[in-house]
């Protein structure tokens, strides 16, 4: 999808056995804001991973997205946008892109728009911003500064894209690696994105941020810039490398797979095959549902009984098996997240089998091709709580604590690479994946050429 940073320099390397430097203070140096769960009516092609102009990589996805309330210039305007981890620019719509866009237009106004007009602290930058999407979707306009206000924290002269043109109905808050950002393919530069420029304006100490979704009947989670709530999860955190490129370039969150299996009272069945794993894996915020390549999905689906609608991408069960004791546990080299599959069956909005049973969509499909690749997505990543940290280039995981919704233990993250207790660096991760996948090669190829 469009797929949160201390930016990676060119040359930078993975630290593989520190892990993230955690510190208790009363008054703790953070940043954080709860996000909203957004339903929509079922639609195809919804994932907002950022991709390259000239490659396209089409998902089919389902209903919720997770949504974030901010402000804009001054005075404050008012703007709901979607979070999302894949891409890396905050846009957003204007009256101008809302009355272009013939399918959403009154919704696009309902979440909100900017008009520069009205801001006295707007400050025009380029006329650069143009971003695609893996679902075709996109928006073009200018690159502004202006004030960025998130709760009651504020960032003077935050530059974000304006849409002028638009085929999406709401605006997104990319949070990912400064290599992503869509101004890299026109001015060969990039920005201090969200969490570069909270740690500009003295608002944290690092460039990291913890993500917690809660389960898939809450209507909202959090996310904390600059700290880890220990009472959203359960266990130790556990850090691993994020893979970069050519042990160069730093695009998204993507750390090795190693394993899957699935879980039913005593019976454990692994996914098998040798070509499958380890496989790069990309933590991805603003896609539904979580993608594996297909030879692993049909093994998924073969021992659950899905059925896949070709025509749709996605697969059908029994809305019953929501109430199965049943898992599925991701493993990346140590950590392993247990998926269960209450968290993986999707209201399809009433549909039914030929017998008259309701039928729910199920939260994996396939990639479409049998690269060495997986999105993890919502579906995924509402069992994870996840600690993003860009500056050391590390993703530390834990399963999430469904029942926390009241517990907070907010610890502030410094500066640094230390390891203390609550994240503990894996031993001898897994780092190598074999062959590159289609689409992150190709998207490093272009940077390439232009650094």
């Amino acid at each position: 999808m469009r797929s949160a940073l201390v930016l990676a320099s060119i040359g930078a390397s993975v630290s593989l056995v520190e892990g993230l430097l955690l510190e208790k203070k009363d008054n703790p140096s953070v940043v954080g804001f709860d996000v909203t769960k957004r339903s929509r009516a079922p639609r195809h092609d919804v994932s907002l991973r950022r991709r390259d102009k000239t490659a396209s990589l089409t998902l089919t996805n389902d209903v919720d997205m997770y949504v974030a309330n901010i402000s804009l210039g001054t005075p404050k305007q008012k703007i709901q946008v979607i979070l999302d981890t894949g891409s890396s620019d905050l846009w957003v719509n204007t009256r101008e892109s809302c009355d272009s866009n013939d399918n959403y237009g009154n919704e696009c106004l309902a979440y909100g728009i900017y008009d520069a007009n009205t801001s006295s602290t707007y400050v025009f930058d380029n006329s650069d911003f143009d971003i695609s999407y893996a679902d075709d979707s996109g928006a073009a306009g200018d690159y502004v500064n202006d004030t960025l206000t998130l709760g009651s924290d504020t960032v003077k002269d935050f530059q974000f894209g304006v849409a002028y043109d638009s085929d999406s109905a709401q605006g997104v808050f990319g949070i990912g690696y400064a290599l992503n950002e869509a101004e890299l393919e026109y001015t060969d530069t990039t920005y201090p994105n969200l969490p570069e420029a909270l740690v500009n304006a003295g608002l944290i100490n690092t460039p990291a941020y913890s993500l917690w979704l809660d389960d898939l009947d809450a209507s909202s989670g959090s996310i904390l810039f600059g700290g880890v709530n220990s009472g959203k999860y359960t266990g130790e955190l556990q850090t691993l490398p994020i893979i970069p490129y050519e042990k160069t370039y730093y695009v998204y969150f993507m750390i090795a797979l190693t394993g899957m299996s699935i879980d039913s009272g005593d019976k454990t069945t692994s996914i098998s095959g040798s070509s499958n794993f380890p496989q790069g894996a990309i933590l991805d915020s603003g896609t539904s549902l979580t993608y594996l390549s297909d030879p692993i999905t049909k093994q998924i689906f073969d021992a659950l009984n899905v059925t896949y609608v070709t025509s749709e991408g996605l697969g059908y069960v029994p809305c019953s098996y929501a109430n199965a004791d049943v898992n599925v546990t991701f493993t990346f080299t140590s950590p392993a997240i247990t998926v269960s599959l209450s968290q993986l069956v999707l209201d399809a909005g009433g549909v039914t089998y030929k017998d008259g049973v309701e039928a729910c969509n199920f939260g994996i499909a396939p990639m479409g091709n049998t690269t060495n690749e997986a999105l993890l997505g919502d579906t995924f990543l509402r069992s994870a709580y996840v600690v993003y940290d860009l500056a050391n280039n590390e993703i530390s995981l834990a399963n999430t604590d469904f029942s926390s919704s009241s517990t907070n233990d907010i610890k502030e993250i410094a500066k640094g690479s230390s390891s203390i207790p609550g994240a503990t660096a894996v031993s001898n991760p897994v780092t190598t994946l074999g062959t590159p996948t289609a689409t992150v090669t190709h998207r490093v190829e272009h940077l390439a050429r232009r650094l």
